[in-house]
């Protein structure tokens, strides 16, 4: 149905009109893409919070953790690449993490330029208790692993598209 047209009437409305109310409805703020994405971002991370408090992480704490529990030691660019997030940003993630005894950091051996970010055996312990929070938030969020599946893949071709192309890059 063609917005306060019915529906057996908005065959009459001519294309032109059609189209430019469509123009309209795509500045509607209930139609943008990137207000729905924040909203829902921000609630996903919110119904995290009480999950990750009783393990002492905050979100952004937890993201760092599942990199070292995928493998440690890393390079905090080889974390900040993986988080898509600036080393500047992922610092000060790392220090908090140190001073809760999860992590170690220490210059790598044979280039005194990198951090090599390891896990501690208390930070390697928490990882046991980290694997109920993907249950807990499935069943939060009223999702099946399947559709996590899903909406992963989706939220994965948005990051993809939005990514520059190489080809694009400005040449020196």
């Amino acid at each position: 149905m063609t917005e306060g047209i019915p529906r057996n009437q908005a065959a009459r409305v001519p294309q032109g009109t059609r189209d430019s109310q469509a123009a309209q409805d795509d500045l509607l703020l209930e139609q943008q893409l990137c207000f729905a994405l924040t909203v829902a971002s921000r609630s996903v991370v919110g119904a995290y919070k009480p999950v990750l408090d009783k393990l002492g992480l905050t979100h952004p704490q937890y993201l760092v953790m599942l990199c070292l529990w995928e493998a440690s030691p890393r390079s905090v660019r080889d974390i900040s690449d993986a988080l898509a997030q600036e080393p500047a940003t992922i610092s000060p993630l790392l220090r908090r993490l140190e001073t809760a005894g999860l992590i170690t950091r220490q210059r790598m051996e044979g280039n005194e330029r990198m951090l090599d970010v390891r896990l501690t055996p208390r930070g390697a312990a928490l990882r046991e208790q980290a694997t109920a929070v993907p249950g807990i938030m499935m069943a939060r969020l009223g999702l099946t692993r399947e559709q996590v599946k899903q909406l992963h893949a989706s939220m994965m071709d948005l990051i993809a598209a939005t990514r520059p192309d190489p080809e694009d890059a400005p040449r020196r």
